[in-house]
């Protein structure tokens, strides 16, 4: 299934995408698509529905995140080796973890605001990993039965923030209004067998800039799962990002930041395609 969300910012419905790609509004089934729905059981009785039996969506309404009331948003960093070469680090020989605030969560064509006094601000397309099952010191073998699904994730972050000013950590750099770009819907663990053979791209303003496979991740999705889980509890709802292929704007040479009126375009194979313009900050935004 594709799990979507539509609507004001604030105010989205749970939706479905059929077969011919329309939004079948699930409202009346579900409350919404969050921690709640994605339990292994309530998934199961959803797959049941005949989408046609679901009404229709009319127009072209907003889509919202994928995944409402996101409580932790767990980030994998260096999780690409080239990447990692990139950036002038060493591979990790563990993953390297940090966390996006979920206040940072937008929908996956909306505006990403540049920071007040922002010089560098970065792209990064990623996997999203969302969690369908609570998870603690979880087996890697038994891992992947703890995910209720897969988005595309955008993975905004401030370079200076995150390393000229970070005292050692990212969480600056990483969890501004809209840094976290997520969806446009969350398609469920059973449309995809394998999460290590997905490609993805990013454009900036029709260029492509990043252009990887989640083939040459260091720490597998499964691995990933298990490892977090080692240390923090993982509840249903909450969402990993699981790092992102070469090609950042801080590793061009020279580097290159995204400024107001880009735009930026990224996708991952069978998650489906983002799309943000890059807006100044204001005090009224």
């Amino acid at each position: 299934m594709k799990l979507v969300r539509y609507g004001r910012p604030g105010k989205e419905k749970p939706g479905l995408i059929d077969a011919a790609g329309k939004i079948r509004d699930l409202s009346e089934v579900v409350a919404d698509i969050d921690g709640a729905t994605l339990a292994p059981r309530v998934l199961a009785r959803l797959a049941k529905i005949k989408p046609e039996s679901l009404p229709a969506v009319r127009g072209a309404p907003r889509i919202g995140p994928c995944v409402a009331g996101v409580g932790n948003f767990v980030a994998v960093g260096l999780n690409y080796a080239d990447h990692a070469a990139e950036s002038g680090m060493p591979i990790p020989k563990e993953p390297v973890l940090f966390n996006k605030a979920p206040t940072c969560i937008v929908g996956p064509y909306d505006d990403v605001t540049i920071p007040r006094g922002s010089e560098k601000t970065d792209w990064e397309v990623e996997l999203g990993v969302v969690v369908g099952a609570r998870a603690s010191y979880v087996p890697v073998k038994e891992a992947l039965a703890h995910v209720a699904g897969y988005c595309v994730v955008n993975d905004v972050s401030e370079r200076a923030y995150q390393l000229e000013r970070g005292g050692g950590q990212w969480t600056k750099g990483k969890g501004c209004p809209t840094f976290g770009p997520i969806g446009p819907w969350l398609v469920t663990a059973d449309e995809i067998p394998d999460p290590q053979k997905l490609s993805m791209w990013l454009d900036v303003n029709g260029e492509r800039m990043q252009s990887g496979t989640t083939a040459t991740m260091i720490f597998g999705v499964a691995r990933l799962v298990s490892e977090i889980s080692q240390f923090m509890i993982l509840e249903p709802g909450d969402v990993i990002t699981t790092g992102t292929p070469p090609g950042v704007g801080s590793g061009k040479k020279p580097p290159r930041f995204l400024k107001a009126g880009d735009t930026v375009s990224l996708g991952v194979d069978g998650l489906g395609q983002q799309a943000q313009r890059i807006v100044a900050w204001s005090k009224s935004a």
